[in-house]
């Protein structure tokens, strides 16, 4: 890998959002959650969360630019389920869901531990998951139409949490752990090589963080 490709994939890194994520409940239409993870790639989101009736979640379109190799995707069995895990993990969540409750989206503090909820665009996110949620927002519209595609919607709500997040330096610098930074960087930098090292279960070679450069040839074979 040249040293420009390397130098933009750890400035990426070192602006991901870790605090922020979106749960995707039964969003299943490939060329939406492909552009949803386009958006959390531009915003800085790492991992995303998703539900689904079909067995698998595809991020993946031709005009998806690859996403899926910088954004990092997780099914999860059914939504209540991939809410309480969120919950666990002190995550507040922000359910896109127009009702008597809901409050103008701009209205969330993003710069706190956010997964923000979003449903297919005819279904909308279930009853269950808006009881399940923390707040529910929507986005207030002045015309006759009162909704928007999901990515579209998805895109208005992450760029307001970059908004505020940037506007609290948030973006500045690395907010993740030495050692936690180092393994993510070899997983962007040597994916293939990480994967077979999971595979393997054994632990990722040495490397050089600055440089991105191996301290030595990793040979599979010896693996085999």
């Amino acid at each position: 890998m040249n040293k420009k490709r390397f130098k933009k994939i750890k400035e990426v890194l070192e602006k991901r959002q870790h605090d922020l994520t979106i749960l995707m409940d039964n969003v299943h239409k490939p060329h939406n959650l492909a552009a949803i993870a386009r958006t959390c790639d531009a915003v800085g989101i790492y991992d995303i969360h998703a539900t689904a009736n079909t067995d698998k979640v595809r991020i993946t379109q031709k005009t998806s630019g690859g996403v899926k190799k910088w954004v990092r995707l997780t099914q999860h069995d059914d939504t209540e389920t991939a809410i309480k895990y969120l919950k666990k993990n002190d995550f507040q969540v922000v359910a896109a869901h127009f009702s008597q409750n809901s409050i103008d989206f701009r209205q969330i503090d993003f710069t706190r531990k956010t997964a923000v909820l979003m449903g297919a665009e005819l279904e909308g996110i279930s009853d269950e998951a808006a009881r399940l949620s923390d707040q529910r927002i929507h986005i207030p519209m002045h015309g006759m139409t009162q909704s928007l595609n999901v990515s579209v919607a998805c895109a208005l709500i992450l760029f307001e949490a970059e908004r505020q997040r940037k506007i609290k330096g948030m973006y500045e610098k690395s907010r993740l752990e030495e050692k936690e930074f180092i393994k993510a960087l070899f997983e962007l930098v040597y994916p293939d090589i990480a994967l077979f090292c999971t595979q393997k279960n054994i632990d990722y070679p040495e490397y050089n963080p600055e440089t991105g450069k191996l301290l030595k040839p990793f040979l599979t074979s010896e693996y085999i």
